[in-house]
């Protein structure tokens, strides 16, 4: 990951300007605010599979968790703005471009767009909820399924629920190979990390891309068949997705193991936020 342009001062001299720091402090905020939520994600569903069902393990649910507890109201907003930091580290590459050489490729900027929408919609979300004083959070799975429901009622929307739900199942798949590859490594400052710290590293960069990937194939699999039967309510959010690992053979145990990788997906955004490659 590589924070912002970098300005030049002379030949082959890079200088960080003021600038950049801003988007590397934005980054890392919005990391550290993604890893967090990673983490509450990952223990919400590990009590799910452990037999508390009234617990709902998405977004909603990880907001709710922080709202209960001592200052859960000044948690709520430094997650906010956290994420906040994440949508403008994104723009910023959306618009100026980010080091390395496809930095300024238009694929890279139009998914960094793309990204900025993302992480800004989900910061006003939690800035919204910690405006409330802690209200009910919508659940995912229903706004998931009036989505697909509207999705499908427009012309073509059969067409256009089926195309995104195949890029959506598609990334989850690329994301866990570029896991396994440890294509995160691109991420990290690695000669700012010892032996034993990449090691551990890789452990939560790998089995935390796996377990997000799948995460990811398994919500685009459930909208596939959405679209193929055009009934918007076989659309799954985050919540029921993790609970249909439960549904397999392999019962909660499966739920368990990758609730653990949500979790060590956290611990790899903090591993990023606090060793970024700049």
């Amino acid at each position: 990951m590589e924070f912002g342009a970098v300005a030049r001062t002379g030949p082959g001299r890079p200088r960080s300007g003021p600038a950049d720091t801003v988007t590397e402090w934005s980054a890392r905020a919005g990391l550290a605010a993604r890893g967090t939520i990673y983490v509450l994600v990952g223990l919400l569903a590990l009590r799910v599979a452990l037999g508390d069902r009234r617990k709902q393990a998405d977004a909603g649910g990880a907001l709710a968790e922080l709202a209960g507890r001592p200052y859960g109201a000044v948690l709520l907003w430094a997650l906010g703005i956290g994420l906040l930091g994440m949508a403008v580290w994104r723009l910023s590459a959306a618009l100026f471009g980010s080091a390395g050489p496809d930095g300024r490729a238009a694929r890279t900027r139009l998914l960094a767009l793309g990204a900025c929408v993302f992480y800004g919609s989900v910061a006003w979300s939690v800035l919204a909820f910690a405006a409330g004083s802690g209200g009910t959070e919508p659940s995912g799975d229903q706004r998931s399924r009036d989505v697909t429901a509207r999705a499908l009622g427009v012309p073509a929307g059969q067409w256009l629920v089926g195309a995104v739900a195949v890029a959506i199942a598609a990334a989850g798949v690329w994301i866990a190979v570029q896991a396994v590859r440890r294509a995160f490594h691109e991420e990290l400052d690695l000669g700012a990390m010892s032996r034993r710290t990449l090691r551990l590293v890789d452990v939560t960069g790998v089995a935390g891309g796996v377990a997000r990937g799948a995460v990811f194939a398994a919500a685009g699999a459930f909208a596939v068949r959405a679209a193929v039967d055009y009934r918007p309510e076989k659309a799954k959010g985050l919540d029921d997705t993790l609970r249909s690992f439960a549904a397999t053979p392999l019962g909660p145990w499966l739920l368990a193991v990758v609730a653990v990788g949500l979790m060590l997906f956290g611990l790899y955004s903090f591993a990023v936020a606090r060793w970024p490659r700049v």
